[in-house]
């Protein structure tokens, strides 16, 4: 059902030479959760789950293998991905921002179809939550490994700080959904390059905080791994 897409994207992972690996690292590993909680029947539809995962995730390999067009969100993430001077974690942030914030809004709205209501969409939509909360314990545990800091963040609140941020760009993109949703087709892609603007103004936020955080942030940089094939081998963890 979602094996030839949780292949992509390990393919994606294994074959990157940078940090663009990190984040299809962690997406195959998600996806292929999502996939055992659809044999599982946790969801109320796995099939149209399953197109949502597909349809999900061509959105991030389109603008790799060149099918979609990349948006400046993408390309923001795309530009910093040999910048040795970023965390792990600001890399994989990068992935979430635009993929979350800007693609999440759209492949809701383009899976709804025209004239439908979101409604039935929501409850699955929202289960996926379950999963990714279920996932991020390993996915830490192995973070940890190339990103010694991460481990004492997480113990510190660190992890339930990230599982609320991504509640809430998840609860913001089904907002944004609905806002496209209501729209022609004119306003929507005015909408939508407004929502662009705004995700990559995210990402420069994300590579570039301000003082003191900056500063704050060299010190964990001294305590990760420098090889991006390893970082994104420990990302994988079992598909590795």
């Amino acid at each position: 059902m979602l094996e030839p897409t949780i292949e992509r994207l390990r393919s994606a992972a294994r074959d990157a030479e940078d940090a663009s690996g990190y984040f299809a690292a962690m997406y195959a590993r998600v996806t292929d959760r999502v996939q055992h909680a659809i044999t599982d029947g946790r969801f109320g539809d796995g099939e149209r789950m399953a197109r949502f995962a597909r349809a999900f995730a061509d959105w991030y390999l389109g603008p790799r293998h060149g099918t979609r067009p990349t948006p400046a969100c993408w390309k923001a993430a795309g530009d910093v991905v040999d910048d040795h001077g970023l965390l792990i974690v600001q890399h994989l942030l990068l992935g979430i921002n635009a993929h979350v914030n800007h693609d999440l809004p759209q492949v809701v709205v383009e899976l709804a179809g025209v004239g439908e209501s979101l409604d039935e969409l929501r409850p699955d939509f929202d289960a996926i939550n379950d999963i990714l909360a279920e996932t991020q314990p390993a996915i830490l545990r192995d973070l940890g490994r190339v990103s010694g800091w991460t481990q004492l963040a997480a113990a510190r609140g660190g992890r339930r700080l990230f599982s609320f941020s991504l509640d809430r760009a998840r609860a913001q993109a089904w907002h944004a959904a609905e806002r496209l949703h209501r729209l022609d087709d004119a306003s929507r892609a005015r909408d939508v390059l407004e929502l662009d603007r705004l995700v990559s103004v995210l990402s420069y936020l994300i590579t570039r905080p301000s003082a003191p955080i900056s500063w704050l942030l060299a010190i964990p940089r001294w305590l990760e791994d420098d090889d991006p094939r390893r970082v994104t081998s420990q990302l994988l963890g079992h598909l590795a």
